[in-house]
């Protein structure tokens, strides 16, 4: 595992994309349509497999699954980027509004929406 930093890799990326000029297409909107299609590709490499096939990857399709992720992640991270949005902070702040929504007790087991409980 790379020890690179999120604020590393915005750092590169933001280095990435203002060395190409690429900075006037990178809207919030544009990335987030960017980072939707990237996911559909992402979804395209499971479609078909059985639960077991998804978690049991060749070593080639386990290489092209972790290009999408990357992807994602580089997207997600501009889009931040843009926004000024820590996603450490609100990642830990989300974690923390599901922990209030989903508690243990209640939810153990059960993967329906909090509305749904």
């Amino acid at each position: 595992m790379s020890t690179d930093s999120l604020e590393q890799l915005r750092q590169r990326l933001a280095e990435f994309a203002a060395v190409r000029d690429w900075d006037q297409f990178h809207s919030p909107k544009n990335l987030a349509m960017a980072l939707i299609a990237e996911s559909a590709e992402l979804i395209e490499h499971f479609q078909w497999l059985t639960e077991e096939q998804s978690r049991c990857l060749s070593p080639v399709k386990k290489q092209a699954v972790s290009y999408e992720l990357a992807d994602i992640l580089i997207y997600l991270i501009r889009i931040a980027d843009k926004l000024d949005i820590d996603l450490i902070t609100a990642a830990q702040l989300k974690i923390q509004l599901n922990e209030n929504r989903y508690p243990v007790e209640r939810v153990k087991g059960d993967a329906r929406r909090a509305d749904e409980y």
